[in-house]
């Protein structure tokens, strides 16, 4: 920390200082700038679950709000800063504009610590700041969910909610200035609950813990909850949406009845190359540490004294921090997961040179810290690196309807395969409605295959074609277009409305719970619902239990050889 220091003081001297906060706000403009370049990335697993944020997007300039006008399986934050993000933005490269849109929240938050921390130590200020710069900025996973390289465009809320935990931990661990944590915990906490619940019940978790461990006093977390409490009352009275998000969330919990035990486990074997290390840092750390302990829970004043000297150890951070990044994984399918362990890691490493005179035990201390973050930092920037670097020799996705959802390439044999898929798919739908009928996919890992998320791409424009077409022809506009599907970009694609109150990201088996008469009344309503069948899906078919009664009015048409379309009978009369 002296020879930081020491040598930030030189630095200024000299008038080259180039601080944390300047890289920061580098970091913030060169990302800004490339959101104005029109530019593609490869298409990844699962890709399609982008075009959630422009059906949201759509709904919000369309006047609606999440959770009071339509159910969203997260919070609404990470919504609106995309639709903001668009306005700003309009030719942004969408993954990137999805990844990109949090800094508006995380940056002014990270200049807050640097701005604190550098004040006593430049090097530790860049330590924080580095490996946050390079989660924020790179979208992607650090677990693989297909062999081939491509862009993680799942997952977006849950790696919001990490580089948050990132922030709220070091702030925790490292800001001194009492405004400074208040605000910075209070804000974190805003956006973790207007981001997924789950990742504010993990920084719950921490926030108790921190309070126990005297790193919050009582006045500060008094003041951090007030001002909490008060900023959603506020948005309570004015939009009505807080109570509405709960409700929603309500609705998920009790639709996803699953045991947090096995979700637990399967959390932790998940994320097994964080938490083996670490609970082995911890037992060491903790069995080092043993007459220290012993002798501050001696030496305090109180039982409450001794009790929050011997839990603000590093160790005991370490556990706690990890059981939170656990319950917030059981919940999830991709993320940045556990990077906000850096922070922990960084204070038990700036502790090494005292512990020099065992040269064995840092040793075992150091290798332990970094197996348990530098897979973690490696792994990430090795899959932007090969998804990158192998883009060099990609094609772009030909299209012409799709707007911003199209901005991406794939190697040229994924595309070939893409064309075959697309007219096998067409043509063998009675083969595909058999599997379907067994209650199986046509491939287990039909969503992450890049060249189902690029026929999908293809149908999709090929539909919107159609549906020009078709108005043209009859003189009809569909006002309002809902997709039987997990997701639904028509209504963005063509600036028409979608229906309110039913599920964006509809997956039936976790986000779509009994609908309402009011959904129901509004899918009966709709001028058009689309249906794709290229594949057919166990998820469609199921969509279409739950909202085909509603549609059983509708006139059934095909639309084109990978979609089908159900017309309102208000509208049907002037097909013919």
């Amino acid at each position: 920390m002296t020879i930081a220091s020491d040598s930030h003081r030189r630095g200024r001297a000299s008038g080259l200082s180039f601080g944390p906060i300047a890289l920061l706000a580098l970091a913030v403009l060169a990302a800004a700038l490339l959101l104005l370049i029109p530019m593609t990335v490869p298409i990844g697993p699962m890709y399609w679950d982008l075009f959630i944020y422009f059906d949201a997007a759509n709904r919000i300039f369309d006047g609606q709000m999440p959770a009071v006008d339509f159910f969203a399986p997260v919070g609404p934050l990470g919504y609106y800063l995309f639709a903001w993000g668009i306005a700003l933005f309009p030719d942004a490269q969408p993954l990137l504009l999805s990844q990109w849109s949090l800094l508006a929240v995380t940056a002014p938050l990270m200049a807050l610590v640097l701005a604190d921390v550098g004040q006593r130590s430049r090097g530790i200020a860049f330590a924080l700041l580095i490996p946050f710069l390079v989660f924020a900025l790179l979208p992607f996973n650090n677990r693989e969910f297909y062999p081939y390289p491509g862009s993680d465009g799942f997952g977006i809320y849950n790696r919001q909610v990490t580089q948050v935990l990132y922030l709220l931990v070091a702030g925790l661990l490292f800001v001194k200035g009492r405004a400074i944590l208040v605000t910075l915990v209070t804000a974190c906490m805003l956006a973790l609950f207007t981001i997924k619940i789950t990742g504010f019940i993990s920084g719950g978790l921490i926030c108790l813990y921190a309070f126990a461990a005297a790193r919050l006093t009582f006045r500060q977390a008094a003041a951090a909850a007030a001002a909490f409490l008060a900023t959603l009352g506020l948005l309570e009275l004015t939009t009505g949406m807080v109570s509405a998000y709960v409700r929603d969330i309500y609705a998920l919990v009790a639709d996803n009845t699953d045991a947090l035990a096995p979700r637990m486990v399967q959390a932790v074997s998940l994320t097994f190359g964080v938490v083996a290390p670490a609970g082995a840092l911890v037992l060491l750390l903790l069995w080092q540490e043993r007459p220290k302990l012993a002798k501050l829970w001696r030496q305090s004043t109180s039982r409450l004294a001794g009790m929050q000297a011997i839990l603000d150890r590093p160790a005991l951070w370490l556990a706690v921090v990890v059981f939170a990044g656990i319950f917030f994984e059981a919940q999830n399918t991709g993320s940045q997961a556990m990077i906000m362990v850096w922070p922990v890691l960084l204070v038990i490493l700036m502790k090494l040179p005292a512990m020099l005179h065992a040269p064995a035990r840092a040793l075992a201390i150091a290798a332990l810290a970094a197996a348990c973050f530098l897979p973690l930092l490696v792994n990430t920037t090795e899959r932007a690196a090969r998804a990158y670097a192998g883009a060099l020799k990609n094609v772009t996705l030909q299209h012409d309807r799709l707007k911003t959802l199209g901005t991406v390439n794939m190697r040229p044999e994924i595309a070939d395969r893409a064309d075959t898929m697309m007219v096998v798919y067409a043509e063998e739908k009675d083969y595909a409605a058999r599997i379907v009928e067994s209650g199986h996919l046509p491939s287990p890992m039909l969503y992450q295959d890049f060249d189902f998320q690029i026929i999908h791409m293809r149908a999709i424009g090929d539909a919107v074609i159609a549906l020009e077409e078709l108005e043209a022809n009859t003189g009809l506009r569909f006002e309002t277009m809902m997709n039987v599907n997990f997701v639904n970009p028509f209504p963005w694609l063509m600036d028409r409305s979608a229906p309110r109150r039913i599920s964006i990201g509809a997956d039936p088996s976790r986000t779509v719970p009994p609908p309402d008469e009011e959904a129901l009344a509004a899918v009966r309503d709709v001028d058009i619902a689309l249906m794709p069948t290229c594949p057919l899906t166990t998820a469609n078919a199921h969509l279409f239990e739950i909202y085909g009664e509603s549609l059983a009015d509708h006139r059934l048409i095909e639309l084109t050889p990978c979609f089908d379309a159900l017309v309102h009978p208000r509208l049907a009369d002037r097909l013919d």
